[in-house]
């Protein structure tokens, strides 16, 4: 294959994926979307955060559950992804039939969790204790499953009891079983992950993880881990329940757009720089290192 033809054969809102045979290259670009929106800027190296940042995690929770990491090095990759713009964003990884249930965890009430219990005293059907404030932590963890939707879709809250209907549906005489999995799994690894990162002075607010099918039918986790894309990361110094907290993730986006309507979908450039320092941040905080 020449090195001008390799097209992604998906796109999603941030990330590209190439077919690489019996292996794919996922590469995570710098855009940048909210509220399910791909907004016009770029954000300079935010793609290698987030890859990264999901190399570390997948190497931390190996004992947990394997993941579709190959290698972050584009040496590993077809001659083209040898070029500046491929290099740290880039992943080669294992093909995986993805189950098509966002796997969301929340450890503190915030964001729509904390809209709904003020609403009903309770967040995707869950019951919660009465009188918790928002951005409180929540006394386990709770994990609340969303459908995927298609780009430009929305997707949509469910139970736990109907994520096994729904996977049972797609994979017959399986649902319960990797309904079940998945919850188990998505606590495991929020647990582990959001105790080292108090550690190290982040508080992991809520998270999500996907999860797909290897050829041998084993579960295995897939997509990004534990990114300020698919998280809220709040710094522990100065976390104070009662009101919303600052952030190390895109929330600092989605808050100037929140503020200024009629935007276009464009963020000032003051916004974008501020937003991939939160990200830098985040990384150098987590990993002990800086990202160069």
């Amino acid at each position: 294959m020449s090195i001008q033809e390799m097209k992604p054969i998906k796109e999603g809102k941030v990330r590209e994926i190439y077919d690489n045979g019996d292996s794919m290259i996922m590469v995570a670009t710098d855009r940048i979307s909210c509220f399910d929106v791909i907004l016009n800027n770029q954000v300079t190296k935010k793609g290698t955060v987030l890859t990264q940042m999901s190399k570390f995690w997948f190497e931390m929770t190996e004992d947990i559950i394997p993941n579709h990491m190959i290698s972050v090095d584009v040496k590993d990759m077809p001659e083209y992804f040898q070029q500046e713009k491929f290099d740290g964003n880039s992943m080669l990884c294992r093909k995986l039939e993805m189950l098509p249930v966002e796997c969301i965890v929340r450890g503190y009430i915030t964001g729509s969790g904390w809209a709904s219990y003020q609403k009903t005293g309770k967040v995707c059907g869950i019951e919660l204790p009465e009188g918790l404030k928002e951005s409180d932590k929540l006394p386990e963890p709770i994990y609340t499953p969303s459908t995927k939707a298609e780009l430009g879709d929305h997707d949509e809250n469910i139970s736990y009891e109907e994520s096994i209907e729904y996977l049972e549906k797609r994979f017959p005489g399986k649902g319960e079983e990797y309904a079940s999995k998945l919850r188990d799994y998505t606590i495991a690894l929020y647990k582990k992950c959001a105790e080292y990162a108090l550690s190290r002075g982040i508080i992991i607010a809520d998270t999500k993880f996907e999860f797909g099918l290897d050829e041998n039918g084993n579960i295995v986790i897939g997509d990004e881990m534990l990114t300020p894309d698919s998280s809220r990361f709040w710094p522990a110094d100065g976390y104070e329940p009662g009101h919303s907290q600052p952030s190390f993730d895109k929330q600092f986006a989605r808050d100037w757009l929140k503020a200024n309507p009629g935007n276009d979908w464009t963020l000032p450039e003051e916004i974008t720089k501020k937003t991939i320092d939160k990200y830098l941040q985040a990384y150098e905080l987590l990993t002990g290192k800086a990202l160069v």
